[in-house]
């Protein structure tokens, strides 16, 4: 608020300024011409409106840099931000606004007293371990149900193939059993082929059935294994997150810096040391 007032004093500054040119520079005879006031008229009007022009576009960049540095934190950060653009035009927030800076500039303008301890809120970049550490439990619990999600469409995968193969061998067995039944004159043919049709068919449905599961299942364990990766991708990118703010921390800095120290310190000790060591 404070950096809009003085923005816009500057410019309500400039304007006023226009009007005092015009007054010190053409406004020295006491009588004129309708054509001399028009023309004072007109450039004044194209000086304002050059001036109110620029203080506009520059109050609209501004605005626009400032939401593009709150959304890249957000983005950052993983937050997710809804705007209503119908409040930008509430008129009862925006007198609530002006009557916060009217009370700010006369509170700025009175003499200063102890001002009470007020509380704020906590800096974002404090809590940002404990985002990450949100988050990474989150893709690992997501990844922990993939990995299981994975290990029940194998086993179901295998079932399926194993059930097809049982299959299979039956149906040799039939058929083997339908060609020593054709050397046998006393069996009766029609009923053992109509038997066995009626296995065949069913057979080939069960067949069919489990065929079509298994591409299923084939098509599931490859979305899973996509997303498994996806999700260890995620994961590592938020661990590697991690370690780069731990290590940007002022604790980290603190104990490499004494590592250091240390390190120093042990390399003297050791030059000291051998030089009273007696040579081989």
């Amino acid at each position: 608020m404070r950096f809009a007032r003085s923005k816009r004093g500057l410019r309500l500054k400039t304007v006023d300024s226009c009007f005092q040119d015009l007054k010190d520079s053409r406004l020295v005879e006491e009588t004129f011409t309708i054509d001399e006031v028009s023309d004072m008229l007109d450039g004044l009007q194209t000086v304002v409106h050059s001036e109110v022009e620029s203080e506009l576009i520059n109050t609209a960049y501004t605005n626009v840099l400032l939401l593009r540095q709150i959304f890249s934190q957000a983005e950052k950060w993983y937050l997710k931000l809804q705007t209503d653009i119908s409040e930008l035009e509430n008129r009862n927030l925006l007198e609530q606004l002006a009557e916060f800076e009217r009370a700010e500039f006369v509170s700025s303008n009175k003499k200063p007293n102890p001002e009470p301890v007020k509380h704020k809120l906590t800096p974002l970049h404090e809590g940002a371990s404990d985002l990450l550490q949100k988050e990474i439990a989150r893709l690992q619990e997501e990844n922990e149900k993939l990995k299981t999600r994975l290990k029940t469409i194998e086993v179901q995968a295998t079932t399926a193939l194993d059930e097809k193969s049982k299959l299979e061998k039956a149906l040799r067995e039939l058929q083997i059993v339908k060609e020593d039944k054709e050397f046998d004159p006393t069996q009766d043919i029609n009923e053992l082929e109509n038997t066995v049709a009626a296995l065949k068919c069913q057979f080939e449905k069960t067949l069919n059935d489990s065929t079509a599961n298994q591409k299923s299942l084939e098509e599931n364990l490859v979305t899973t294994k996509h997303e498994l990766l996806k999700i260890q991708d995620q994961l590592s990118m938020a661990e590697k997150e991690l370690e780069k703010k731990f290590q940007q921390t002022a604790a980290y800095r603190n104990m490499k810096e004494i590592l250091t120290k240390k390190n120093e310190q042990i390399k003297e000790l050791r030059k000291k040391l051998s030089k009273y060591e007696p040579d081989d």
